[in-house]
């Protein structure tokens, strides 16, 4: 199989097939497009989130943190505390360790949530560190929101910008080759993009503002993305591709390494199922989160992506273009 998420009809067949409903206390299970699962707790639900690093070792503890909790905030929940597995080949050296223990601790702290336990190991099963993150946090049941509540009509709304993540990584980890082709200016702010990677912000507006569903844009993509919140929410959309905002440092990036920028990852987005985009786009600016309408959901099953008035079915997500590239 290719690197990167299982391929959705695998991850169906071989994983989520599996698995049983046993507690009437878990309010949300495993499924394609869903990234946390729920614990009912009477008056609030318990949000828990797990994801690995494995992309990248650049700046990967700040990546682990926000990676993880941005799935909690896709549920409207606020992070509380994490759970953290560092996977280090042999030859990992002490100074290694201390700059990824300032870097968890920095964004943990950044978003108020204590590092509550975990496991640190040193082991030849990896030839990079590996870093896992379980995210817990909490939610009242009237703010809690999930993937598969979008309704037909309702506005697509995205925050920030495509490709966010993949074009930081790609410039941490390309930096010298792409100073050559774009420049040093355009490399820093390539890199500088990690630093909006969180979505917890504009999740908690979201919910407390009144959304029908959210999901976080992450490997795949915000095509991808999208896919997956249909999936979910049984529905089609259509997507103007000259609606998306995106960085023109991404642009460069992607045409250089020839990659698609709307199937790169994109962790730092927020995609948003909502009734009036207008007013929620409103909202978040007040709030100095950037977001735009980029589309409609639909009644059909059919997604289509449009691109100079022509419509191009987006098909299910596959590895992420981020992979071509490392």
């Amino acid at each position: 199989m290719r690197i990167g998420k299982l391929p959705n009809d695998v991850l169906e067949k071989m994983i989520l097939n599996k698995l049983k409903k046993l507690r009437s206390e878990v309010v949300m299970r495993p499924g394609v497009g869903e990234d946390c699962g729920a614990i009912d707790l009477e008056d609030e639900l318990c949000v828990v989130s797990t994801d690995p690093i494995t992309g990248t070792d650049s700046q990967i503890g700040k990546l682990a943190v926000h990676v993880s909790c941005n799935d909690l905030a896709s549920c409207g929940a606020e992070p509380l505390g994490l759970m953290v597995t560092i996977l280090a080949p042999p030859g990992t050296e002490k100074h290694m360790l201390k700059a990824v223990m300032e870097q968890l601790t920095a964004a943990s702290y950044s978003l108020n949530a204590e590092i509550i336990g975990g496991h640190t190991e040193i082991t030849d099963a990896v030839n990079r560190m590996v870093i896992n993150c379980t995210s817990i946090g909490k939610v009242k049941k009237g703010n809690f929101v999930s993937s598969s509540g979008a309704y037909a009509d309702d506005d697509i709304v995205l925050t920030k910008w495509a490709g966010l993540e993949g074009t930081s990584i790609i410039a941490h980890v390309k930096e010298q080759e792409l100073e050559k082709k774009i420049g040093s200016k355009a490399v820093g702010e390539a890199k500088s993009l990690i630093d909006n990677i969180s979505v917890v912000k504009e999740g908690l507006s979201c919910a407390e503002f009144g959304v029908n569903a959210m999901h976080d844009v992450t490997e795949g993509g915000v095509l991808g993305a999208l896919w997956e919140i249909c999936r979910a929410s049984d529905k089609g959309a259509l997507v103007f591709k000259d609606k998306i905002p995106i960085k023109k440092e991404t642009i460069d990036i992607c045409n250089y390494y020839k990659i698609n920028p709307y199937r790169l990852i994109s962790s730092g987005c927020m995609m948003v199922a909502v009734k009036n985009g207008e007013e929620l786009v409103s909202h978040l600016k007040s709030q100095g989160i950037c977001s735009f309408i980029i589309g409609k959901f639909t009644g059909e099953k059919e997604l289509f992506f449009i691109e100079n008035n022509e419509k191009q079915l987006i098909e299910p997500p596959q590895s992420d273009e981020l992979y071509k590239v490392l």
